[in-house]
């Protein structure tokens, strides 16, 4: 659901502004608006204000930059760390930072000499054995050069002496890295034997950095001394670096909420009406976080006037939006976050998500076997936050903290419960090795007692499983006899859920006195019962001429959803003139829950080959074919796994996201989400 709020204007005298927005930081409850337009303008400390803001931000900057080259991490907890007067942070600042940016340019300079060394250690000692002391030379030039493997000797000869006659001297040899060779020219020649090396797809080889220019023997003696020595001395700055990080890191990090605290107190004063003698800001605060902002205020006594009134969910397009909700629901916020927030005063869909996602994905991959990997998976996740620890995505490389964990763990708690659940009914564990391992059995008797109302008929046939512990109560996989039951399962859904959607969008309308809203949904709402309605008359479109048999009740109310279609039609047919269009539309939606029978299907399927594959090589072969079957049903299923899971995962979403939603306007009109002004640092940070 979502939070009553109340809109709250708070006036104070100039002087004491920091101190209130400072106790405004520690409740942590108001929501600031920005007063716009207003006549109290006027800052006689405005080019003050501005001086501070400059040397906080300044200091910010280089905290942030510091923390960068340090690497350093935040800890989990902050408590026990203790931060200097406000007074002294731009000393402590300033201390910490210029011998960390020293150490980062000496890294960086090493590194750079470390990565030169794996690269040019051995074709300049190569060189540098080949040339002697020539390079040193003033008469003569000497060009080295890295050969390609398919270079040509001969064409390289050909070339440099059409450039050059016989004015040459040409040595290649090979080096660890590959060939490399050197051409030796009079020094006024020297773009010729470049421009011949050119010819043959050669360039110059010239060492990076301050190599460049070197004698070939001094840069092969310091690359060699690099190579040897320079990782030992790269480790030896990164130790440095992780006790520099671990010795400052936790202040660092304190100084830098701090610092963020104050920054946003100057934001704080731009977005509120400033006069002489005077401040006043406005924002929102949640109905039942009023009283922690009135305690906030209380020590400010008459120097603090506030005043609260409600909220006009018609016309205010700034209110923010905060979800309270239970236990259970909560997490599913996150699925819920990949869209923006529902609009103040209207419908949070989110214990809808709650509901009926993990019950979706359930019946669409209904397995046992899988239910157990994802609970186990969910478990991990569990540890991990339990434990604090983050945990790195693969392939994504997304970092997710330990409260993401937790959320993540519930809705995968929920997801493999409903897998397990479904795969009692259906009878699957790891596809059909159940059915193989005799827990579960098809019984005739008990599936026609059960579905026979339906018109449908089991038979049992050939290679079907008739003993073992568990009744198999929704055989998914006996496709000639349960396909059209569950097809009509899945689309049960999408049959109650779409005009609920219209429904509500009824309901909004009328809430917030929008009549063209309201007559949309009436429309769209009977003409998809209509619809409905329609397609059980007909059987399917098997027979239309029941839509005029006025006996039957359905085809009455058929014909009232349409007549409530036309109504609302031409009462919108200005604003919505392919209103008809949308109805065909919202015919399809109702379809679109089909995928629910039609991916878990395809699931199933994939499932069932597999342990048959690995049960037929244990009956072909015996102990050492269940060995191989059941490693190789154990690699499809992964892969199987890997390839469909984000598939399955994504379409109950999808569902409830677009189907659903779209209707209600939900995905129309957004409203900004609650993110009150708080206070990064504790009261101990904050000294002044």
């Amino acid at each position: 659901m979502i939070s009553p709020m109340q809109q709250v204007v708070i006036a104070m005298r100039r002087r004491e502004s920091e101190a209130v927005i400072t106790a405004l930081q520690h409740a942590g409850v108001v929501h600031l608006k920005p007063i716009e337009d207003s006549p109290l303008r006027s800052d006689a400390s405005h080019e003050q204000t501005s001086e501070e803001l400059k040397e906080a931000e300044r200091l910010l900057a280089r905290v942030e930059s510091t923390i960068a080259e340090l690497g350093a991490v935040r800890p989990a907890e902050m408590v026990g760390v203790t931060v200097p007067p406000r007074g002294d942070w731009a000393a402590r600042i300033e201390g910490v930072a210029s011998p960390v940016a020293e150490l980062a340019r000496e890294r960086t300079e090493v590194q750079g000499d470390v990565d030169a060394a794996a690269a040019y250690a051995e074709p300049a000692a190569t060189l540098a054995r080949m040339v002697g002391s020539l390079d040193r030379s003033r008469r003569v030039s000497v060009i080295p050069f890295v050969l390609h493997a398919e270079t040509d000797l001969g064409e390289l000869q050909a070339s440099l002496q059409e450039g050059l006659g016989d004015r040459f001297e040409l040595a290649v040899e090979n080096s660890g890295t590959g060939r490399v060779g050197a051409v030796a020219t009079l020094a006024g020649e020297r773009d010729l034997a470049r421009t011949a090396l050119g010819r043959v797809r050669l360039a110059e080889m010239r060492l990076p950095g301050r190599f460049e220019g070197m004698p070939l023997e001094q840069a092969a003696a310091e690359l060699g001394q690099i190579r040897s020595a320079g990782r030992d001395h790269l480790q030896g700055l990164n130790a440095k670096r992780d006790a520099l990080a671990k010795s400052h890191g936790p202040e660092l990090f304190a100084l830098r909420d701090g610092l963020k605290d104050l920054v946003a107190v100057h934001d704080v004063r731009t977005l509120s009406a400033r006069g002489r003698y005077s401040l006043v800001m406005q924002g929102y605060v949640p109905v039942d976080r009023i009283p922690a902002l009135e305690a906030a205020l209380q020590p400010f006594g008459d120097g603090v006037v506030h005043e609260l009134h409600g909220v006009d969910a018609h016309h205010d397009q700034a209110i923010p939006v905060e979800l309270q909700n239970s236990e259970f629901v909560k997490p599913f916020e996150m699925v819920m976050g990949l869209m923006s927030p529902p609009k103040y005063g209207t419908f949070d869909p989110t214990w809808v998500m709650a509901t009926l996602m993990p019950f979706m994905f359930g019946m669409i991959i209904g397995d046992i076997g899988y239910g157990l990997l994802f609970l186990a998976f969910g478990l991990w996740l569990n540890g991990k936050a339990k434990r604090g620890e983050s945990w790195t995505v693969p392939l994504f490389g997304m970092e997710l903290t330990p409260r993401v964990l937790s959320n993540l763990w519930q809705i995968t708690k929920w997801m493999s419960i409903w897998t397990i659940l479904w795969g009692f009914l259906t009878g699957e564990f790891f596809g059909t090795w159940g059915e193989h391992l005799g827990l579960f059995y098809l019984d005739e008797g008990i599936l026609n007692n059960l579905w026979g109302w339906t018109g449908a008929e089991y038979h049992a046939h050939a290679g079907a499983h008739h003993h073992g512990l568990i009744p198999t109560l929704f055989p998914r996989l006996e496709t000639g006899y349960f396909s059209n039951i569950m097809l009509v399962l899945a689309l049960l859904f999408g049959i109650l859920q779409v005009p609920w959607a219209w429904f509500i969008r009824i309901r909004e309308g009328l809430k917030h006195g929008d009549q063209v809203h309201v007559w949309e949904g009436i429309a769209l709402f009977g003409g998809v019962i209509a619809l409905i309605l329609m397609a059980f008359v007909t059987k399917a479109a098997s027979d239309f001429g029941q839509m005029f048999n006025f006996a039957n009740p359905l085809a009455l109310l058929m014909w009232l959803g349409f007549l409530a279609f036309v109504v609302g039609y031409l009462r919108v047919i200005k604003h919505y003139p392919m209103l008809p269009v949308e109805l065909v539309s919202q015919g399809g939606a109702v379809l679109s829950y089909a995928r629910i029978f039609a991916v878990g299907l395809v699931s199933a399927i994939m499932a069932k080959l597999v342990a048959d594959l690995g049960w037929n090589l244990y009956e072909s072969w015996g102990i050492i074919g269940g060995i191989i079957g059941f490693i190789l049903a154990a690699l499809l299923t992964v892969l199987i796994l890997a390839m469909t899971l984000i598939g399955h995962i994504l379409q109950p979403i999808r569902l409830q996201m677009v189907e659903f939603l779209n209707p209600t306007g939900f995905n129309a009109e957004t409203s900004p989400v609650y993110n009150p002004l708080r206070r990064l640092s504790s009261a101990q940070e904050s000294v002044k």
